[in-house]
């Protein structure tokens, strides 16, 4: 029986979220284990006291480094900390085994480490990222994607979203990489007052089926918010600007979503919003979220700019 349990995770949002499946089984199979994370505060923050850990702690901590150099003097505070463990999961790359070792010579001895690269096969990634969980001899059946805002959290999107009416539609125009973004010319034409999906700030918001409209952006998406603010100017259209994750998550929550292959897209779906999701050139059975409240929309040629406004707009229509 473990007792004491530490995750290292580092890696992009959508990494962790598709970790999270993996760490419901764990922590499913041992409820009364406290369990703490290791990774980008940021972004593990969507599982301190939400259900997931009792703890973080950022691994951007300068004395880590000296854990991944061989035969280097390992601080006493981390060796202690790392020592304290009944079982480390690792995701970190570690190709040499040297942090491996290291943790070792703080005298860790059940020691697991997951895949810290998903492989482009069949497999999903969400299922390679269990590996480690399934060494246990812990079956994690259910693939679906799950954040448990807090009552804190549920809070901040109430009043975030108090003067909005529902229903509520939430898009990220962005992703990591362009590659995976739906052009943004289709974005302002599939809310465009000629034809598009009609808002509440339009005068075809009294046909009873207009939406209010907020706009998700992160560091990565200035430029595409700089120009949809000043193309969507004096339509009250609302923009959520780096929120934290688990305030963000509640804002979700509470919205239908559009986005790309992202970690924001892993977010929504992972709190229960009904998203529809744009994917190009990869692969929707290896990275797309498996819960059921997911929407596919893919052009067959693998290319985004070819994936219609049309078929976007109908989508929205079966979802409200």
């Amino acid at each position: 029986m473990f007792r004491h349990i530490l995750v290292i995770r580092g890696g992009a949002i959508g990494d962790f979220i598709l970790t999270l499946p993996a760490l419901k089984a764990l922590r499913d199979a041992y409820p009364d284990a406290r369990v703490e994370i290791f990774g980008y505060r940021h972004i593990a923050v969507l599982a301190e006291n939400r259900f997931y850990a009792r703890a973080v702690r950022s691994i951007e901590y300068g004395p880590l480094s000296s854990f991944f150099a061989k035969n280097s003097e390992l601080p006493a505070e981390l060796a202690s900390y790392f020592g304290s463990f009944d079982l480390i999961i690792s995701y970190l790359f570690d190709p040499d085994r040297i942090f491996e070792n290291n943790l070792r010579r703080c005298g860790v001895e059940n020691l697991l480490c997951g895949p810290a690269k998903i492989v482009e096969t069949a497999v999903h990634a969400a299922r390679q990222l269990a590996l480690p969980i399934e060494q246990l001899g812990i079956e994690v059946g259910d693939l679906t994607e799950k954040v448990f805002p807090s009552i804190d959290d549920r809070q901040f999107a109430k009043g975030f979203l108090q003067f909005l009416k529902q229903p509520i539609l939430a898009i990220h125009p962005g992703s990591g990489s362009t590659e995976k973004n739906w052009p943004l010319e289709n974005w302002i034409a599939l809310f465009s007052r000629n034809g598009g999906v009609p808002l509440t700030e339009d005068k075809r918001g009294e046909v009873g089926n207009a939406l209010s409209l907020v706009v998700i952006s992160g560091e990565a998406d200035k430029t595409e918010v700089r120009v949809l603010e000043r193309e969507w100017k004096n339509r009250g259209i609302h923009f959520a600007k780096a929120l934290p994750l688990p305030h963000l998550a509640a804002v979700l929550e509470r919205s239908i979503f559009i986005g790309h292959d992202s970690g924001i897209s892993h977010l929504a779906a992972a709190a229960g919003a009904n998203c529809v999701l744009l994917f190009g050139p990869t692969d929707p059975d290896v990275w797309a979220p498996r819960n059921k409240n997911v929407q596919i929309l893919r052009a067959q040629s693998g290319k985004l700019r070819d994936l219609k406004i049309a078929s976007v707009q109908a989508a929205v229509a079966t979802q409200l």
